[in-house]
């Protein structure tokens, strides 16, 4: 009985068992035909983004590269939002719009409410510049007009409503159009103008046209108003010639017809910040001694001080102008208060410049003065400031970097540098030693680093893992650096180092791939060991490309710069050259390479000038105009080539 039970209970489990498999192949059989459904469900997708039918999802429309056109044919007005389906904001928005398309519907006139997948129909959004999640637009007889207002309901309807009406316009621009008939008339008379020179066709002015005229908007609203314009600059020829644009968008500040430059951000709030500080008078009043003996105290840059007996003091006004000049670099203080001008030892009408505390030494004066009279020049002031600015060794930042330390050579000493409290002592003692070298080498800017700060250029230089406490670097001209050989750093070490500078005997480093051992394609391979000799040879005219292996247009641009070299491979007098500029070093300082692909042409007879190829496509067409134009000896005659 016993083995009868046994083997009933085994017929049971391998019934199961042939069971349970069928049931799993039923399964399998069964996700192989949904998944084929999917697929086709997936191809239907795919051609319904090129059909012209219309969906209705709960009241929303869906518009496709496809339909788009066809749909907004004979349409007053529509509203159209471009989302992405994993945008969380995007989702949230879903149940609000859905109300907003039902009330429109029902409206009079009924407005039709739309929704693009804008990562499906790329086209739109190019074509709408859509950059965020979600993006509303209303259009009016096909032409967009943004919307900027509460993402809600009541918000959104009340706009749409507004566009909707028969009669309604869009408002007059809020920047000005200035031509030749209007240009002079217009900055000449106003106290701060901005303006923008720009070409229709570029992508960066096209970007920044909805931002510059937002803050033209608001800023047109402050007291007093300031005003943007802008300049078609390839219609206005003239105008674009006179103030050196040669790239766009070009944005410049005008102050009663006088141009400065426009360093500032390139969006709305930055605008908008940056135009009403520069609004201001570039001068701050300081009214008490405490304000001076303060910024003495704990201040990192020289300490830049006019005093006056009054505001009617006509040399006072004459240092609120020049001041303007220099704002975007240093920051300047008058005041008209004879306790500080005892303090500081100076009489109305003197500009003093004072380091801050910790930067004085007793090998360089605690003050300089300028008397500012009635014969005296703007420049005399400029040269006044830039040349008093820097102490003996200063501290070099990231902060101040691009401003005060662009003076070559600049000799580098780098440590950890700490002007707190705690550490103020040990920085001091380095900052020492050198200062007993500068004193001897007027002829050079001098300055500590931290080191951390400025752990790439260490490296750059060979020196992140030399183990020692201080290392040393010159930043000589022509973008050419020198390390100091690592060992223990006191002031003699510093000097032999700088001396054998001075007369020529340091090799400089060069962050360099390895020489190609053939060289003979249509595009020459140039790397930081071959600059010189290439790109620098005074026989040939050189077109450079400084190119990123992981960059898109790099990699778009390469089939057409090959076939730009092989145009040219017989010219004996021309050389088309790629570098990667992320492996190599540009040994140059007039070849600035500060985006992907970056191209320059270095004519044989102005190496130090070459110049860069801006504002046109990278196409072979473009390029060949741009080597034909201003190449010094093309054998061939151009329609030969």
């Amino acid at each position: 009985m016993k083995k009868v039970a046994v083997f009933l209970v085994v017929l049971l489990g391998v019934a199961h068992f042939t069971a349970l498999s069928r049931c799993e192949e039923d399964e399998d059989l069964g996700a192989k035909e949904e998944g084929g459904d999917v697929e086709e469900e997936e191809e239907e997708d795919d051609d319904d983004d090129d059909s012209t039918e219309v969906k209705d999802e709960n009241g929303v429309l869906v518009l496709t590269d496809g339909n788009f056109d066809t749909f907004m044919e004979g349409k007053d007005t529509v509203l159209v939002e471009f989302y992405a389906p994993w945008c969380g904001h995007c989702k949230q928005f879903a149940p609000e719009y859905e109300k907003i398309a039902q009330t429109l519907k029902e409206s009079d006139p009924p407005v039709p409410v739309a929704k693009v997948d804008a990562t499906k129909s790329s086209v739109l959004a190019s074509r709408f510049e859509v950059s965020g999640y979600p993006t509303i637009k209303i259009l009016k007889k096909g032409e967009p007009v943004d919307y900027d207002g509460d993402r809600n309901e009541k918000a959104i309807i009340e706009r749409v409503k507004e566009v909707a009406k028969p009669d309604w316009k869009p408002p007059p621009e809020a920047t000005l159009v200035l031509t030749k008939d209007n240009f002079d008339d217009v900055v000449n008379n106003a106290d701060i103008i901005l303006v923008e020179f720009y070409a229709p066709w570029c992508g960066h002015c096209k970007r920044l046209a909805p931002e510059y005229e937002k803050a033209a908007k608001e800023l047109r609203n402050r007291t007093p108003p300031i005003p943007l314009a802008k300049v078609d600059a390839t219609v206005e020829t003239d105008i674009a010639s006179r103030f050196d644009v040669s790239g766009y968008p070009t944005l410049k500040i005008f102050r009663k017809g006088k141009v400065f430059d426009y360093s500032g951000p390139r969006e709305k709030f930055g605008i908008v910040d940056y135009m009403s500080e520069q609004a201001g008078t570039p001068s701050k009043q300081v009214q008490t001694l405490k304000q001076i003996q303060e910024l003495l105290k704990d201040g990192d840059d020289a300490l830049i001080v006019g005093v006056f007996s009054s505001e009617d003091d006509s040399v006072y006004q004459f240092y609120q102008e020049a001041c303007n000049n220099l704002r975007d670099y240093y920051k300047f203080r008058h005041t008209f208060s004879s306790d500080i001008a005892k303090f500081l030892k100076a009489s109305p009408g003197q500009v003093v410049m004072l380091q801050p505390e910790k930067f004085r030494s007793k090998y360089e004066d605690s003050s300089y003065f300028l008397t500012i009279t009635d014969s005296t020049a703007t420049s005399e002031f400029q040269d006044f400031v830039k040349k008093r600015t820097l102490p003996l060794v200063g501290h070099r930042k990231q902060s101040n970097d691009a401003m005060r330390y662009t003076q070559r050579p600049l000799v580098v000493v780098y440590y950890g540098v700490d002007f707190s409290f705690d550490y103020r002592v040990a920085t001091q003692f380095w900052r020492s030693k050198v200062l007993e070298v500068a004193k001897d080498f007027p002829e050079y800017t001098f300055a500590i680093a931290d080191e951390e700060d400025y752990a790439e250029e260490l490296r750059s230089l060979g020196l992140s893992d030399s183990g020692e406490e201080v290392n040393v670097g010159i930043l000589a001209e022509g973008g050419k650096k020198y390390a100091m050989e690592p060992e223990e750093f006191d002031s003699e070490v510093l000097r032999e180092f700088v001396l054998a500078f001075k007369k020529g005997k340091l090799k400089p480093v060069i962050k360099s791939q390895s020489v190609p051992k053939s060289n003979k394609g249509p595009v020459k391979v140039v790397v930081g060991k071959t600059f010189d000799e290439i790109v620098l040879d005074t026989k040939t005219d050189v077109l450079i490309e400084f190119y990123a292996p992981w960059c898109g247009h790099c990699k778009k641009l390469e089939p057409d710069y090959l076939a730009l070299g092989k145009k040219y491979k017989n010219e004996k007098s021309l050389v088309i050259a790629k570098m990667d500029a992320t492996a190599n070093d540009v040994p140059h300082d007039g070849y600035k390479v500060e985006g992907f692909p970056t191209i320059y042409f270095a004519p044989s007879n102005k190496k130090q000038q070459p110049i860069k190829f801006a504002g046109g496509e990278r196409d072979i067409e473009s390029l060949s105009k741009f080597v034909e134009e201003h190449a010094t000896k093309l054998s061939q005659k151009k329609d030969e080539l």
